[in-house]
């Protein structure tokens, strides 16, 4: 991959809009009182971009893990303008049942976005919460019918959405007809991110509370695959590659070439090569969505070398006049025929923000997409309007996904039908489309949470 760091290009500087500066300003308006739930990785990359942008106070912080927990808080303190030290809990709802929050974030492992996001909007808060939204097709279902039901406002950290580079791809190549017709998209990712060890279960550390991480998910024995970061190598709590990584760039394609719901889906692969390590997701899989006169193809290999080393996870923009590989470090446009070729790179700011430079665990090219996906958030509680990845555009996506391991687990193409919610004449596909709750826990579908 390329990863060189400069600042930001003018022609992208002139599309980065409202990611350049400190603040975003609402006079007459105090503070967004913000409360955070998931204290890991990506909840704090989340919420010190949050901090970045706009004068929130952080009030409530929430993690099952209270080494997690008490870190979160030191950071926060030392990095919100009051160096306040939030409340903690480790439990959201009883962070949520204080109603002193006016937004909240939410970057738990997969199968924990949709409860906490259901309770927080019933209770008046808007709400970030990450990709993918829900663990099953139903969860999502009843994640969009609260925000509409509520009024609320909520983003979903499909930040590809407010990264300066794409777009400017999207409004100076896609949109001015340089590409011509696009009839095919190739996504992928060929990290080499799954676990491939295989050690003992144990016992669970004493700071975690394994009950409550495992919360509605099915109780496996304690492992240290799983905690921290490591989850997503169980299908029992995410949906594999194609729910971490394909949701980005399906969601992307959707929204560069204004596409809405795949008509069909389907998918093959499995665990091909590794198959030593206790991980059950897929190493090898490959996915069509078909929109119709765009058939978007997915492939993700965690063995092996990528299609392509520059673009290991990326979008590869088929059009009759030219070509536009796009990913998070970059993109280039290759026209057919005699014209120019157009090289960008991904958009850094350590004037504005030189913090970014230290800060642990950040992944520094993506902190502007963050920074910009957060202001279009605050803008959309500010007017009440819909954010840029609104709630309904991460259903889409995540569904999208959820129905391609659907796909491949039933060994046939599957037909989708946006308005019923349901798989076209497929009752055994369409019985997948809820997993079942461990109790107490009750499926947001059913008659209320626990």
């Amino acid at each position: 991959m390329r990863r060189r760091e400069f600042l930001k290009s003018s022609a992208v500087a002139g599309l980065a809009g409202s990611a350049v500066g400190r603040e975003v300003d609402f006079p007459g308006r105090e503070a967004k009182r913000v409360g955070l739930i998931g204290c890991g990785w990506y909840g704090k990359c989340d919420l010190l971009r949050l901090i970045q942008v706009a004068p929130v106070k952080v009030v409530s912080l929430c993690d099952v893990d209270k080494s997690m927990l008490a870190k979160a808080a030191e950071i926060v303190s030392t990095r919100q303008a009051s160096h306040k030290v939030p409340r903690t809990y480790a439990d959201y709802r009883e962070m949520i049942k204080e109603k002193d929050l006016d937004l909240v974030l939410i970057a738990t492992p997969d199968h924990w976005h949709a409860l906490p996001m259901i309770a927080a909007v019933e209770a008046g808060m808007d709400v970030w919460v990450q990709k993918p939204i829900s663990i099953d097709v139903a969860e999502g279902q009843a994640m969009v019918a609260a925000a509409r039901k509520h009024g609320r406002v909520v983003q979903v950290g499909t930040q590809r959405r407010s990264t300066p580079h794409l777009i400017e791809a999207r409004d100076q190549i896609i949109k001015t007809g340089k590409l011509g017709k696009v009839a095919s998209v190739d996504i992928c990712c060929y990290y080499h991110m799954r676990a491939n060890t295989n050690p003992p279960d144990s016992a669970p550390p004493d700071s975690l509370d394994y009950e409550m991480w495992t919360g509605p998910a099915p109780m496996r024995p304690y492992n240290s695959l799983v905690h921290p970061r490591g989850w997503r190598a169980f299908m029992e709590y995410g949906n594999g590659i194609i729910g971490d990584m394909c949701i980005h760039m399906l969601d992307m394609t959707r929204w560069m070439l204004e596409l809405g719901w795949p008509r069909r889906v389907s998918s093959e692969g499995g665990i091909l090569v590794q198959k030593a390590s206790k991980a059950n997701i897929s190493d090898t899989q490959t996915a069509t969505f078909d929109f119709g006169d765009v058939l978007v193809n997915w492939e993700h290999r965690t063995w092996g070398r990528a299609a392509d080393v520059d673009y290991p996870w990326s979008a590869i923009f088929y059009g009759d006049k030219g070509t536009l590989k796009a990913s998070v470090n970059g993109y280039d446009f290759i026209p057919e025929g005699s014209g120019k070729p157009i090289h960008r790179e991904v958009t850094y700011e350590y004037d504005q923000y030189p913090e970014d430079r230290t800060e642990p665990d950040l992944e520094r090219h993506v902190a502007s997409a963050i920074r910009g996906q957060m202001k279009d958030f605050l803008g959309a509680i500010a007017s009440r309007g819909r954010p840029v990845a609104d709630i309904e555009e991460g259903y889409i996506s995540t569904t999208s996904c959820i129905l391609a391991n659907h796909s491949m687990k039933l060994g046939r193409s599957l037909a989708w039908d946006p308005v019923a919610g349901k798989v076209v004449g497929d009752d055994e596909a369409n019985r997948l489309l809820t997993r079942p709750y461990r109790a107490p826990w009750v499926h947001p579908a059913g008659k209320g949470t626990v």
